[in-house]
């Protein structure tokens, strides 16, 4: 007996990863478990592209069965870029505030 895995099951766990990066995004108050839960959501973006490029030559035969990866490894990058630039920045204000709690980043107001 084989279990099959379809579209919908994929889809659903690349669902539930993206609400709980975004109550992360929103809950928390510490900047690093913001990026943190950014990136999960990005990860479940990723789970959606690969599993479309898995279950679309099915659907249409005319495409290429690449797209899915490619468009992942393009999040990827971009990912790790964000991140990086993200990092830069709270090293930068852990210097200058010595927290990286975001209700105290308050520099902007007048």
């Amino acid at each position: 007996m084989s279990i099959s895995v379809g579209l919908g099951s994929y889809l659903l766990v690349g669902a539930m990863l993206f609400c709980l990066g975004l109550y992360g995004v929103f809950v928390k108050r510490n900047i690093i478990a913001i990026l943190m839960s950014i990136e999960l959501m990005l990860n479940a973006v990723n789970i959606n592209f690969i599993a479309f490029s898995r279950f679309a030559p099915w659907a249409n035969p005319g495409t290429n069965p690449l797209i899915g990866q490619v468009a992942a490894i393009f999040v990827i990058v971009v990912a790790a870029a964000e991140i990086a630039v993200g990092l830069a920045l709270v090293i930068a204000i852990y210097r200058n505030r010595r927290t990286t709690n975001v209700d105290e980043f308050n520099w902007l107001k007048w």
